[in-house]
């Protein structure tokens, strides 16, 4: 017999692509941050070449040791600049398309880490 385990955090993802994710039982059609107990609906960053120290200033707000950066349809890798910027904060900085974004943020908040997804979404 199966049955359904949800996981002790309020949110997680049931599906992510570069144009909606499924975060708990709400689809998001716009960029988002999301850890597992908060979900920050409107980021406004629409590509990866538009990313900042200042884009990212609410991802640090939530004090995460690890950002999975999802970027879409598929990875694109973000400036050498926010690369060192995460370092130099000793933040890890993960980037991969959104459904592996998903992916790996459900295991690491299940392993109860301090992650924060950031999603670029209608790319």
């Amino acid at each position: 017999m199966l049955s359904l385990e949800n996981p002790d955090f309020d949110f997680f993802f049931r599906s992510a692509s570069g144009s909606e994710c499924r975060v708990t039982d709400e689809d998001l059609t716009t960029s988002f941050i999301v850890a597992p107990n908060r979900l920050i609906r409107s980021w406004p960053l629409t590509s990866v070449a538009s990313l900042s120290e200042d884009a990212l200033a609410p991802v640090l707000e939530l004090s995460p040791e690890v950002i999975v950066l999802g970027t879409g349809e598929s990875q694109l890798f973000p400036s050498v600049e926010i690369m060192r910027f995460c370092a130099s904060h000793r933040i890890g900085l993960e980037v991969m398309s959104n459904a592996s974004a998903a992916r790996t943020f459900n295991i690491l908040a299940g392993e109860g880490r301090h992650v924060v997804a950031a999603m670029i979404v209608g790319s």
